[in-house]
């Protein structure tokens, strides 16, 4: 196995504790990336700077260690990387044009609605600002072409852009970068190969995929891992009032976990006897990639 080859990633937001439904993602990833002798990375996403709270990321940070997830290298801070963004627009042209709508507009004449709940954007300002408007967002204008990928948990994926997202926004009308656009030029410039991640992330992908094709960059594999959900079948999150992880138990985590990931561990007495446990079943369940 090469174990340069292989390259994970962890990249939790820091406006708030991790909880039980972050310990899952981030111990599917890091399960993944040692089970295949690679580099497992930390990146807090603070591009959103009026949402991260202070020491937030320092907190994450500790609460990874005590449950035994030590990062590879430097932890990686969006927010230090604008101007990689910067670049990576400017690359794009004339794909890129600046939109004038409003949230309220653009629900108001939706051409639908997105698996992930947003408004699909009907594309009013493709051609050209309307008389008087000025630039509130710019938005990749997207082809009406279906993006397919292999995700290896859940399988084969189709995403239809044009109708199914529209032309998505890249620098939003706060002034701040949007997700889609750090997370692909952070991927591709980390030489991350495996993105592993909760499955309300999965739609996405083809956005992500769709970019990195137009910047050159390589496409990663793709891991949709299930999502905790909380009694009343939302995604267990910091808006859904999940509780911090206690960082005093992590055993009891980190088996509530594993369970939920479908790895049947019998108990064990300490995290490093977990993590032994857990990589190596891991591995049974699912395989050893190629070229690895």
């Amino acid at each position: 196995m090469n174990a340069s080859s292989y390259r994970g990633r962890f990249a939790p937001s820091p406006t708030g504790p991790l909880h039980a439904g972050s310990l899952v993602a981030a111990m599917a990833s890091f399960l993944d990336a040692r089970a295949h002798g690679g580099a497992w990375l930390l990146r807090i996403e603070d591009i959103d700077e009026a949402r991260a709270l202070p020491k937030a990321a320092q907190a994450i940070m500790q609460c990874l260690q005590a449950h035994g997830m030590q990062w590879d290298g430097k932890p990686l801070w969006q927010s230090r990387r604008k101007a990689l963004y910067q670049a990576a627009f400017e690359r794009l042209g004339d794909a890129v044009y600046p939109c004038g709508c409003s949230r309220r507009e653009i629900a108001d004449s939706r051409l639908g609605v997105a698996s992930d709940g947003a408004a699909v954007y009907p594309g009013t300002c493709r051609h050209g600002l309307a008389p008087g408007r000025t630039p509130r967002a710019w938005r990749l204008q997207v082809p009406d072409q279906v993006i397919h990928f292999n995700d290896r948990w859940i399988g084969p994926v189709s995403q239809r852009l044009a109708t199914e997202v529209g032309d998505f926004v890249l620098k939003r009308a706060d002034g701040y970068w949007a997700y889609q656009l750090a997370v692909v030029v952070d991927d591709a410039e980390c030489g991350i190969t495996d993105v592993v991640r909760g499955a309300d992330l999965l739609d996405s992908s083809a956005r992500q995929i769709y970019l990195q094709r137009l910047l050159g960059y390589p496409t990663p594999r793709y891991m949709h891992v299930p999502v905790l959900q909380n009694e009343r079948g939302e995604k267990l999150s910091k808006q859904t009032g999940a509780a911090a992880l206690d960082d005093s138990r992590p055993l009891e985590g980190l088996m509530q976990a594993a369970g939920f990931l479908g790895l049947g561990l019998p108990r064990r007495e300490t995290v490093a006897e977990f993590w032994e446990a857990a990589v190596a079943l891991w591995r049974d369940r699912h395989g050893v990639l190629a070229g690895n």
